[in-house]
C-alpha cells in the first residue's frame, strides 16, 4: 500500500536548562537551613526513585556531597514501590543503570524491602516506611515534580507521592493502590504524606523540575513544614512548561518506545490522550488520537511492559521483549489489569500500519494523518504526514525541516529510523529524501 509522504518537524520550546546542575543543587541546599536541624554525625537516608530523570546521578551525588561536607553520614536507598520486579536486587539494578552506584556516589546504597508500620492516617490508611530509612536520623527525598498519568489534581507526582508509594516499598504500594481504588490516588497520597510529615522523620526533599526538552530546569530544596504548599506551586509551574503534540487530531500515532523509565504508565497518558483503563481521548488539551502503534519496549524498562494496554497494536519484537514477572507485579500492585493487556501484534512495522489504517474511518490511505514520536518525553522532534502541512504552518512553535519524503521501510519491513538522530536532526532533514 502507499502511505502519505512525511515531514520532519522541529518543535521549538523555551530552553530552561540549568547551566550548572550540581552547583544549583549545592546552592539550594546551602540556603535551605536543613543541615542546621541535625547534629553532626547524623545518618541521612536519601530516597531516589526509578524514573528516568535527567541528570539524576549528578543531582544525587551533589546531595550526597552536601551532607558529607556538613559532617553527616548519608546513604542512598531505592524509594520505589514495585519497580525492579519488587526485589531488593532489582531495585538496586535500576539505580545502578542510572549511574547511582556506591563507586560513583561514594556512599553506601542500601536496598531491601522490609518496612516499618508507622501507624494509620485519619482515613484509616496503614502507613509504611523502608526499615533502614526509618532507623536513620532523618529521611530526605529526591524526586521530580510533574503531572501524574492517572488523575488531575493540585498534587500529583512528586515528593508526596514518593513519601507514600516510594517509602512504603512493595508492601505500602500495594496497600495504597488498594485504598486508592475507592478514595482516589491523590487523596491517598496526601493522607499518607501528611501522616508521615507529622512523625518528624521526614527532613525535607529536593524537588526537580524539567522543561519540555527533558532538561533539568529547576531544583528546589523544600523543608518538611513547607512541602505541601511548595509542591502545589511547583506542579502548577511545571504544567505550564509541558511539551505536547500540538495538533488537533491524528489518525495514527507511532511511538518508537514504551517503558517505565519514560513514564509510570509506560507512555505519558496526557501526551497520547489515553487512560490506562478508561475511554480514549479523555484530556481536552491533547489531540484526539484514533490509533496508537508502539514499535518497541525500552531496554531501560527491564522487561516491564506496563502501559501496553493503551496501544492498539505492537510489533512481535515488542512482545518478545516482555518480561511478564515485573509486568504482572507492577500491574497488580497498582490494581490495574488494563495496564498489562497485550495488544494485537504483527511481525513488522509495515504490517502493523497496513492493519491499522483501514480502522480509522477513511477509504484512502493517503488521507490518513500520521504522527511519529520517539517517546512521550521527546517531543521536540516530530515526524508528521504531509497532509497536516496547513496545520503545521499555522503553529508558531513548529518548523518544517526540508522537503517531504517517502515513509521508508528496510528490507525486513520495518521503518527506517529517523528519530534517533539528535544533534543531526537538521542535517538529516537537509539530506536527499
Amino acid at each position: 500500500m502507499q502511505f502519505p509522504r512525511i515531514l520532519l518537524v522541529r518543535q521549538h520550546f523555551p530552553d530552561r536548562s540549568l547551566a550548572d546542575v550540581a552547583g544549583a543543587v549545592q546552592a539550594e541546599l546551602q540556603c535551605s537551613g536543613l543541615a542546621e536541624r541535625l547534629r553532626p554525625g547524623s545518618s541521612i537516608a536519601i530516597g531516589v526513585g526509578s524514573r528516568g530523570i535527567a541528570n539524576i546521578a549528578v543531582i544525587t551525588r551533589a546531595v550526597v556531597d552536601y551532607w558529607k561536607t556538613r559532617g553527616m553520614k548519608p546513604f542512598i536507598f531505592p524509594a520505589m514501590g514495585s519497580h525492579g520486579a519488587a526485589t531488593a536486587e532489582g531495585q538496586a539494578r535500576v539505580l545502578a543503570h542510572f549511574g547511582i552506584r556506591e563507586a560513583t556516589m561514594e556512599c553506601p546504597i542500601r536496598s531491601q524491602l522490609e518496612v516499618v508500620d508507622t501507624g494509620r492516617t485519619e482515613e484509616g490508611i496503614e502507613t509504611y516506611v523502608d526499615r533502614l530509612a526509618w532507623q536513620s536520623d532523618a529521611i530526605m527525598l529526591v524526586s521530580r515534580v510533574k503531572w501524574h498519568t492517572d488523575f488531575e489534581g493540585e498534587i500529583e507526582s512528586g515528593l508526596f507521592k514518593m513519601m507514600a508509594i516510594g517509602l512504603g516499598k512493595f508492601a505500602g504500594a500495594a496497600k495504597y493502590h488498594t485504598h486508592a481504588y475507592k478514595l482516589g490516588l491523590e487523596r491517598v497520597i496526601l493522607s499518607v504524606g501528611r501522616h508521615l510529615l507529622r512523625t518528624g522523620k521526614i527532613l525535607g526533599g529536593l524537588a526537580i523540575l524539567e522543561d519540555a526538552y527533558h532538561q533539568t530546569a529547576l531544583v528546589a530544596a523544600v523543608g518538611a513544614e513547607e512541602m505541601e504548599a511548595r509542591e502545589r506551586e511547583l506542579l502548577a509551574l511545571v504544567k505550564s512548561w509541558m511539551g505536547r503534540i500540538p495538533l488537533e487530531a491524528l489518525d495514527i500515532l507511532v511511538v518508537d518506545e514504551l517503558g517505565k523509565n519514560i513514564s509510570g504508565a509506560g507512555m505519558d497518558t496526557k501526551v497520547i490522550n489515553r487512560c490506562e483503563g478508561g475511554p480514549p481521548n479523555p484530556w481536552p488539551y491533547a489531540p484526539k488520537i484514533e490509533r496508537i502503534f508502539v514499535r518497541s519496549l525500552s531496554p531501560l524498562s527491564y522487561g516491564s511492559a506496563v502501559g501496553m494496554g493503551m496501544a492498539d497494536v505492537v510489533t512481535d519484537r515488542f512482545v518478545e521483549a516482555i518480561d511478564w514477572e515485573p509486568t504482572i507485579v507492577n500491574a497488580l500492585t497498582a490494581s490495574s489489569f488494563a495496564t498489562m493487556r497485550l495488544p494485537v501484534h504483527f511481525p513488522t512495522d509495515r504490517e502493523c500500519l497496513e492493519r491499522l489504517w483501514p480502522t480509522v474511518g477513511k477509504f484512502d490511505p493517503l488521507e490518513v494523518t500520521l504522527g511519529w514520536i520517539r517517546n512521550t518525553l521527546v517531543l521536540d522532534r516530530l515526524v508528521l504526514s504531509e497532509n497536516l502541512r496547513p496545520e503545521i504552518e499555522r503553529h508558531p512553535q513548529l518548523e518544517i525541516l526540508g522537503p517531504p519524503r517517502e515513509l521508508e521501510f528496510d528490507a525486513e519491513g520495518n521503518l527506517v529510523e529517523l528519530l534517533e538522530a539528535r544533534n543531526g536532526w537538521e542535517q538529516l532533514a537537509a539530506s536527499p529524501a
